[in-house]
This record gives structure tokens, sequence and C-alpha cells, in this order.
């Protein structure tokens, strides 16, 4: 007679990829079924104590949700509309991101700030509109010059506080994924330094998981993130948010085996 499984007690781990619009349909779509074979054979992602999830560009968003599905990974739109529906054009809402398969929404990302003017009030209502169709938003926040860990915390907090504050009073608040990103470190040569990230986050998810509703959420590094940072982070930066670090798909199974190596010294003891 076969013991019923012990429930997980240890730490999970969250790796993100945004491809941005570096992939065609073609590219994108072979990029996932990369990526797809790699997870069915990966043992953390397969057990659950990895969360992967794909961000490809939206037509090839549908054939993403079928490829990765299977595999235990995910995936979601790079940007999502407030309105779920209307006289909108060119826009998507985030009740056909859900139809099309999709789970996660990335909002306020830095370079849909500075190209499309962006601010707080339009990101929390994307926000809600991710929360309102039962998508977990991705919000992206980050210092735009390096400063002091203290200036940072400082200036984060308050973006995640005003951007929640408005989705909250929208919809049901709900899990958040806030992917640090400081602009300055954004296509940089090197990330920040591990001990700033470490500092800075270890503030950000403390003060977020404080939040009504925000319990189970948790904040991810993203800005040039890459093969060997992941296992010299705290434990309070829940994983990684990737960019053109991870279109090489070896590069991203690198960096899956090194988050699991990084969740085995992590782990409780039975």
């Amino acid at each position: 007679m076969s013991l019923p499984a012990k429930p997980r007690t240890g730490p999970t781990a969250i790796i993100g990829v945004s491809l941005k619009m570096y992939f065609g349909y073609a590219r994108s779509v072979d990029y996932c079924r990369d990526i797809a074979s790699i997870a069915f054979a990966h043992p953390a992602v397969q057990s659950g104590d990895i969360e992967l999830f794909v961000l490809p560009i939206l037509p090839a968003l549908p054939e993403a949700a079928r490829i990765l599905g299977p595999a235990g990974a995910a995936t979601g739109a790079q940007d999502v509309f407030w309105e779920d529906e209307g006289a909108f054009t060119g826009e998507v809402g985030g009740k056909t991101v859900a139809e099309l398969g999709g789970r996660y929404a990335e909002v306020g990302h830095a370079e849909r700030r500075r190209i499309f003017d962006e601010d707080q009030r339009v990101i929390g209502l994307k926000t809600a509109a991710a929360y309102r169709n039962g998508l977990t938003p991705v919000l992206c926040v980050g210092e735009l010059h390096r400063g002091s860990v203290e200036e940072a915390i400082a200036q984060c907090t308050a973006e995640i506080d005003g951007i929640l504050k408005r989705a909250s009073s929208l919809a049901a608040a709900a899990r958040t994924i806030v992917a640090y990103e400081p602009q300055w470190a954004i296509g940089a040569p090197e990330p920040a330094t591990p001990g700033y990230i470490n500092a800075v986050i270890s503030g950000l998810d403390e003060h977020l998981r404080s939040l009504p509703g925000q319990e189970d959420s948790r904040v991810i590094y993203g800005g040039s993130a890459g093969p060997g940072l992941i296992t010299q982070l705290g434990p309070a930066v829940a994983g990684l948010f990737l960019g053109r670090f991870a279109h090489d798909p070896t590069a991203l199974k690198a960096v899956l085996d090194e988050a699991a190596a990084r969740l085995q010294t992590m782990a409780v003891p039975a």
C-alpha cells in the first residue's frame, strides 16, 4: 500500500520569460516547443516547485498555451487593455487573453511607461483588468536612476501602493507577481549586484505581502537577469523575470536547474 504524498512544505520558485517583439510567429512557436520539451523533462517544473511561464507576442498566444500547458508551463500576454471589450481599436482585453489560454498579464513595464506614457493610473486600471479576468498580473516596478537601497524601496513601495489601491478599488485583489526591474539595469551588460537586489526585494516582499489580499504574492527580479544570478539571491527573491538572456533555450534550462538547486538548499526538513 502506497503512502499518500506529503504536502509541499518547502519554497517554490517563479521563472518567467518575456519575448517582447524579438521573435515572429514561427520562431515564437518553435521557442515554445523547445521550452515545452525542457519543461516536460524537468523534475522541478513537473512537481510544481518551479512556476514557469512564457509571454510571447500576442498572435502566438493560443498556440503557446496549447504547447506549454501539457508540459506544466503557462503563458500570457505582454500587455492588456483596461476594458474587457468595446470600441477600442487595436487593443486586446483581459477577457480575450484568458479566452486564448493566457494565465498572466504583464503590466507597467518600463518600455510601456517610456514609449506609451503609461502612468500609475493606467497601470492600476490594467492590473484591475487582470484581476477581473482571472489573470495573474506581472507588475513591473523599478527606479529610473540608481541610488540607495532605502530610496529604491521607498519609490517602489509607493508605486505598488498606488497601483494596487486603484486596482483593488475596481476589482477584487488577488495574487500579484511583482517584477522588480530597476530601469537603470534593463539592457545593461551586468545586472544590479546581488547584495543590492537582495536588500531591495527583501523590503518589497515584506511590504507587498502585508497588503490586504496579497498574502500569496511574491517579488521576482528582472533587469538583465540570466544564468548564474539566482544562486546568489536570498529567499525573499522568489525567482527571475527573464528577457534576452533566455532567448537561447539552453540558457533557460540552466536557470531552471539553478533555481531547482537553490530550492534544495532552502527546503524545510520533513
